[in-house]
Order: structure tokens, then C-alpha cells, then sequence
């Protein structure tokens, strides 16, 4: 996106766009596939192999996970399965595209947050990817009673512009359909106006006590700048993976897994059975 469309303050010194050819490290998402279906395979063989009193027992915190910008919900169905495999019971978010106003996906997701809190009686973990955990950060800040912690995965909280050049021809694109009266898209309030400024300023706030924050990043990332994924007020977890590959890397299932909130013993919700609601 040209300099004129994407407002300055989205781009704060010390960040800048990765370089063009930085893409190429995207195709080791290939690479990170593999490794989930040779881990899931492994995992499979151990299940039939084990007694069920062996098995994991299942947790209470829910677990609400947000996909990124341009995806939906489908896109972090691998991680789904992988923390449930860890007993954990995952939500979507039920955002199809995250294509829209940013400030409309906040308040879906907080109405999801309210439906989910008063479901199972309890606060919610959240897991975003990319622009999912930029809105998971600004809605935590907004509403800690209906979240206990974030986990966020390649979010450039600190530089929302600081992506690479493809997406920002996206943007473009996006903005230019919003004008011509294409509803549901982000309009250039979104990327220029009061709405991006909101957007930003919630995912620079303190996160506010009792709300844990893990902020998961790679330098391998050709998507967007690693450095603006790296949340001071969060604990930092480096793995090694591309942008799409967070999504579904068994590496970096494991460091979510880590990252998530287990409730003691007792739960009143911990007989679930951690399927994807």
C-alpha cells in the first residue's frame, strides 16, 4: 500500500516493511505441514496404543481462536485439533474473512468472548494469529473480566504496517471496493481515520492484571516484522516458522500449548470432552 493511503503513525520509526524477496521463506509452510502430519500421525499410533485412564485429562479454560488478516476460521483448524489432542476445548471465532472493519471484528469477537464466558461459566484464553491476536490484545484491554490470557502469533502490535508489500496491495484493493460501495470491507477509516487510530492505541495499552499475555514470534517471518511482534508488557517466545506456518507448525502448537492457562484440579467444566465448538 502506498505511503499515501496507510497512515504514518500504523509505521512508527525503528519498523519497516520486510523486503520483498523476504516472501520466499513463506514456502517453508510446506515444510511446517509435513512435520503436523508426521506429529499427528505419531500421535495417533500412541492414542491406540495407550490405556484410556493413560490419556490426557481435559482442562476447563476455554480456548477461543482468532485467524489473521484475509483468513477465517479454517485456517487454524490444525491448531484446533492439536490443543485438543492437549485436552483443551477450542471455539471459533466465526469470522469467515477477516477482511472487514477492524472495529466490527472487535465487537463480534466480544460478543463471542460474552456468549462463551456465559456458556461455561468462566473467562477465555485467546489464541491470534497475526491480526487475530492484535484484536484479542484490544479486547482483552477492554474487557478483562471475559479474558483470562492471550496468546498472539506473528501480531505486529507494535507496527501494524510494518507487513509486506503483498498485503498491502491487498489493503489497496480492499479500500478501493469499499469506496465503489462493496459493504463489509475495510474502508480507508480502517487503514487512515479514527478507526485505525483505535485499533492501534488498544493494542498499545497496559494489559491489565490478571490478564496473562504471550507474545510468539519468528525471524524467519516473511510477512511482517518480527520486531513489531514482540510486545514489551508480554512474555516473548521465539520459534522458528514462517507467518502462514504458526498457524499449524507443531513446534509452535507446543509453545501455545505452554503459553495456556490450566485451571486446578476440579474444574466444573473439566469433564468436557474438547471438541471445536
Amino acid at each position: 500500500m502506498s505511503s499515501s493511503t496507510l497512515a504514518d503513525f500504523l509505521l512508527p520509526h525503528g519498523f519497516s516493511m520486510p523486503h520483498p524477496a523476504a516472501v520466499l521463506r513463506e514456502t517453508s509452510a510446506a515444510t511446517e505441514l509435513g512435520r503436523y502430519v508426521a506429529r499427528a500421525a505419531a500421535d495417533r499410533r500412541a492414542r491406540r496404543e495407550a490405556p484410556y485412564t493413560a490419556r490426557v485429562p481435559r482442562h476447563g479454560e476455554p480456548v477461543l481462536l482468532v485467524p489473521g488478516f484475509l483468513a477465517g476460521d479454517g485456517t487454524l483448524g490444525l491448531l484446533s485439533r492439536s490443543l485438543r489432542a492437549e485436552g483443551f476445548r477450542t471455539y471459533r471465532s466465526h469470522i469467515f474473512s477477516n477482511i472487514g472493519c477492524t472495529l466490527n471484528a472487535a465487537a463480534q469477537l466480544e460478543s463471542r468472548l460474552e456468549a462463551i464466558a456465559a456458556r461455561r461459566g468462566s473467562r477465555v484464553q485467546i489464541v491470534g494469529h497475526s491480526l487475530g491476536g492484535m484484536l484479542a490484545r484490544g479486547v482483552a484491554v477492554r474487557r478483562p473480566d471475559l479474558v483470562s490470557n492471550i496468546v498472539t502469533m506473528g501480531s505486529p502490535m507494535l507496527a501494524p504496517g510494518a507487513h509486506h508489500v503483498s498485503l498491502a496491495t491487498v489493503l489497496d484493493v480492499l479500500v478501493r471496493l469499499s469506496r465503489a460501495g462493496v459493504p463489509g470491507l475495510m474502508s480507508v477509516d480502517c487503514v487512515q481515520g479514527e478507526c485505525a487510530r483505535q485499533s492501534f492505541d488498544d493494542a498499545r495499552r497496559p494489559v491489565p492484571d490478571g490478564v496473562g499475555f504471550t507474545a510468539i514470534y519468528s525471524q524467519r517471518d516473511g510477512i511482517v516484522d518480527w520486531r513489531a511482534c514482540v510486545d514489551p508488557l508480554a512474555r516473548a517466545v521465539e520459534v522458528t516458522a514462517s507467518h502462514l506456518g504458526m498457524a499449524f507448525d507443531p513446534r509452535v502448537a507446543d509453545a501455545v500449548n505452554a503459553a495456556l492457562l490450566r485451571p486446578s484440579a476440579g474444574s466444573a467444566v473439566e469433564v468436557d470432552r474438547g471438541e471445536s465448538a
